[in-house]
């Protein structure tokens, strides 16, 4: 069992967007196929994400202007956080459970980092003692 946190595990300044950037900024950002999601902040607080989807969905589809659009208008809420002080054992069994790759990290609703479910997979099983060979 751990003793660590969220905050020991995740990956700080995770590159957010602001509010008032553009759905072109967005595009360019997920045009990385590393990329799945952006997040989006407002004086550093987490209102939102974009997806390719929401831009297909909210600009594309619609005739939107990419340049004129602003990701406040088309961020979609966060469908999971978590809190940074959060155990780390707690952490993994809420993303298993949500089926979660990653996940923002907030304190006080401010986004502090991202949590990779593979990252916290090595974490916890560095923490592990290691098991007893037995002799056949």
């Amino acid at each position: 069992m751990s003793d660590e946190v969220v905050r020991d595990a995740m990956v700080p300044e995770p590159g957010a967007l602001d509010g008032t950037d553009s759905a072109q900024v967005a595009g360019e950002r997920l045009s990385d196929p590393a990329v799945r999601a952006v997040l989006v902040c407002d004086d550093g607080k987490l209102v939102g994400v974009i997806t390719r989807k929401t831009l297909v969905r909210e600009v594309v589809a619609t005739g939107r202007n990419p340049r004129a659009t602003t990701l406040q208008e088309i961020a979609e809420p966060p469908l999971f956080t978590i809190e940074a002080s959060t155990d780390l054992d707690e952490a993994f069994r809420m993303l298993e459970d949500q089926d979660l790759e990653r996940v923002p990290v907030v304190e006080d609703s401010r986004l502090v980092g991202i949590l990779s479910r593979t990252v916290l997979q090595r974490r916890l099983a560095e923490d592990e003692p290691p098991t007893e060979q037995l002799e056949l």
